[in-house]
């Protein structure tokens, strides 16, 4: 099978071929046979019902500083000319994003859209997960500052973060005397109308955040990202580094609970947060992770997700 695949993704050139998920996926459904166009999302549009997209055919390859050819710009109907798109810029999920979605909405399922852009839509990742009781630390979302003082009356040391970053963006821990909470709500909402989530800190963060892979609902699975010296903040993105580790039985529970809700959804290809035996954060927007696993031995998940992908497109 010979599928026709465009990447919506931030530009090609500038990622890290060493870690960046999407080149893994794209390198796996080259290796495959199947055609390869690459577009920003800016070059996304609608007219009378069409959704197109101004694409460049991509040829990759696995070489530091010239890991891409990209062709002429051609312009495609996605629901005539592609088979599969895959959904892969990354946050802030604001509302460029969000008009993303409805434009993919248009093709999908006709065109299979990884992940299925109307429940990418109605699962912000750190709202997702609210889901499912009692698989969180104790977490308030609000823009009321006395609730947020009285959360932290109740709880002590809390994480303060924003509800729709991404990467560990302006992720701070506040100590139940921090005298700056005050200054950090205002800077907040000096940036940003949006919510903020305040939840309680998890002294087990020292020792990892663990990224769980799922495809179609299923555990591939898992990295340990471990902060820096002194750090909160795990990200790789943000000077954590990744390690190996194994699926526990509390990382198998959690799977078991929010599994069959992402098979539901479609959401094929998922990234969950996990420190400790709690469940933070679940990534459907553009999860990373998986070079490290397969890079540490563990499963390729871009092969597994390809996989599903196939099977999806030969059954129509």
């Amino acid at each position: 099978m010979s599928l026709k695949v465009a990447v919506q993704m931030d530009p090609v050139e500038g990622i890290n071929i060493e870690t960046d998920s999407s080149f893994l996926m794209m390198m796996e459904a080259q290796s495959r046979g199947h055609r390869l166009w690459i577009y920003t999302p800016d070059r996304l549009s609608l007219e009378e019902g069409r959704v197109r997209a101004r694409a460049r055919p991509a040829t990759l390859r696995a070489v530091k500083g010239d890991h891409v050819t990209l062709g002429e710009p051609v312009l495609l109907d996605l629901a005539d000319d592609i088979d599969v798109v895959l959904m892969r810029q990354d946050p802030p999920f604001d509302m460029a994003y969000i008009t993303a979605t409805h434009f993919l909405d248009k093709v999908h399922p006709k065109v299979l859209v990884v992940n299925n852009p109307t429940e990418v839509r109605n699962a912000p990742e750190k709202l997702f997960v609210t889901d499912f009781p009692g698989v969180q630390p104790p977490t308030l979302i609000t823009s009321d500052i006395d609730a947020i003082y009285d959360f932290r009356e109740r709880h002590g040391d809390m994480v303060l973060k924003p509800l729709y970053g991404g990467g560990g963006s302006g992720v701070v821990r506040l100590k139940a005397d921090d005298p700056n909470l005050d200054a950090l709500l205002e800077l907040h909402a000096m940036i940003s109308r949006e919510q903020v989530i305040a939840q309680k800190f998890i002294p087990a963060v020292s020792k990892g955040d663990k990224r769980v892979l799922l495809v179609d609902g299923e555990p591939v699975g898992a990295i340990n990202r471990i902060p820096a010296e002194g750090q909160v903040r795990s990200n790789l993105a943000r000077g954590g580094r990744a390690a190996a580790v194994e699926l526990t039985a509390r990382d198998l529970e959690l799977c078991a609970i929010i599994g069959p809700e992402l098979k539901r959804r479609g959401l094929l290809f998922v990234g969950i947060d996990v420190i400790g035996d709690y469940l933070t954060e679940i990534n459907v927007t553009s999860p990373t992770g998986a070079q490290q696993l397969k890079r540490f031995g563990g499963a390729d998940a871009a092969a597994v997700l390809f996989d599903r992908i196939e099977a999806i497109r030969s059954n129509g």
